[in-house]
């Protein structure tokens, strides 16, 4: 792999693991996060604003010239009933996993001639639960969004859909106990995912990895 990655929510999780495999791989990661990755240079800033995002991605590509992909990692859930979850924190989960995909993205276009959008969703942006109303509508967006991007940027640049199952992160440190995953050993390594995404980030010229779905044998969200 060659070029510069921009790897949203590089600091930690699944971004963490993707800055890692980029720069494994020979890449150069570029990390936007609200606190400062291990590898790669980065711009710190809240995903949650669209425009200090859009401004951020404009400071890395002055720094560093083009991109030659672009992964949009960072997500954050906030689990409850519709009744139970506050407003300013249901749509913070939003602003966070939808528009801040779509800010980064749209920030990238310009610097991304011939590269890749890899955006990450969840297999709750494919099949609905309880108590996870902020999170499911965002990555749903998710899936509608890149869906889109892909039929507008056909023979331009490529996009991917990645769709993990849950992951042995931090992801899910804060919650309470009945929204934990009840096994982590059916959970994937983050690094599984990430050799996923570097794969679609390393297809030839014409050649399209739409879709992926990553996740444990037995992990129950899927299918």
């Amino acid at each position: 792999m060659q070029g510069n990655v921009l790897v949203t929510g590089g600091a930690g999780g699944l971004g963490a693991a993707v800055a890692e495999a980029v720069c494994e791989a020979g890449g150069t990661p570029l990390v936007l996060d609200k606190s400062a990755p291990s590898v790669g240079d980065f711009e710190l800033v809240d995903l949650a604003d669209g425009r200090a995002a859009e401004a951020a991605v404009r400071a890395l590509a002055k720094r560093h010239g083009n991109f030659s992909g672009v992964v949009t990692a960072a997500g954050i859930d906030r689990c409850g009933t519709l009744a139970e979850v506050p407003a300013e924190e249901w749509e913070q989960v939003v602003k966070v996993n939808l528009f801040g995909t779509a800010a980064v993205a749209r920030a990238a276009l310009p610097h991304l001639e011939n590269g890749r959008v890899v955006t990450v969703a969840s297999t709750l942006g494919l099949r609905a639960v309880s108590d996870a109303t902020a999170y499911c509508a965002s990555k749903f967006g998710v899936v509608g969004f890149t869906r889109a991007l892909a039929a507008e940027a056909a023979g331009k640049i490529g996009v991917t859909l990645v769709v993990p199952g849950g992951m042995r992160t931090s992801f899910f440190d804060d919650r309470t106990e009945q929204y934990r995953p009840k096994d982590l050993d059916k959970l994937n390594p983050p690094d599984r995912v990430a050799a996923a995404i570097v794969f679609a980030l390393n297809q030839p010229e014409n050649c399209e990895v739409r879709e992926l779905v990553v996740a444990h044998a037995e992990e129950p969200s899927w299918p």
